[in-house]
């Protein structure tokens, strides 16, 4: 398995961070750490996302993977790359993003919803597919698909809370991208860090009890 893909399935959640302002990024990041969530994604129409990601790539060397959301085109893509994403993932399929994390040797996730999003997506080159919005179909839409599509890793997001993820996780997902129920910005803006340090040993713990981790 890819090293990257290797470090996402550790981490067992994605943060999915947008808007983050800057002077809250680093500190923002930490607390996900601490609580366990290794694995952070900064969304592309966040501004001056590179410098972003030079800066939480340049803060926390190995100890976290990095990653771009919210990639629509191979432009974008290229060019978080080249800030340092370690992984690239989009709302929508688009091969020419995936096309371009092929090229340069980075993890990418198509956003889908059908069998035939997620297998077009797969054959294309795509390490993992993101099933989005997840909110909308419920952990049963993916373990439909899961049953035909068991060879392509799916990562559901969108309205992923602790109250749910498991079941996402049992039923068949490799691991969870969560934002606003992850990350409450309105505490960060307070310097109330750890109560994201909380909520994010919360996520790792349900989705760890879920897999069946000691």
């Amino acid at each position: 398995m890819n090293e990257t893909l290797s470090r996402i399935v550790d981490s067992g959640v994605v943060a999915v961070l947008r808007g983050v302002p800057a002077d809250e990024l680093i500190a923002i990041a930490e607390a996900l750490r601490e609580g366990g969530v290794t694995a952070v994604e900064i969304t592309a129409d966040t501004p001056d996302v590179a410098d972003l990601l030079g800066d939480v790539t340049g803060s926390f060397d190995d100890e976290l993977v990095i990653g771009t959301g919210t990639v629509l085109d191979s432009e974008t893509a290229r060019t978080t790359l080249m800030a340092g994403a370690e992984f690239v993932v989009s709302p929508s399929l688009h091969e020419d993003v995936i096309e371009t994390c092929n090229r340069y040797g980075a993890v990418s996730a198509p956003g889908v919803m059908t069998p035939t999003e997620a297998i077009r997506g797969y054959e294309a080159g795509a390490d993992f597919v993101k099933v989005f919005p997840a909110k909308t179909v419920g952990p049963a839409h993916v373990g439909a698909m899961k049953g035909p599509l068991g060879q392509i890793p799916m990562m559901p997001t969108g309205g992923v809370g602790p109250d749910n993820a498991g079941d996402f996780v049992e039923a068949g997902a490799f691991a969870v991208g969560a934002g606003g129920a992850l990350v409450d910005y309105d505490a960060a803006a307070r310097g109330e860090y750890e109560a994201i340090t909380e909520t994010a040993r919360e996520f790792t713990r349900v989705v760890e009890e879920a897999r069946g981790d000691e």
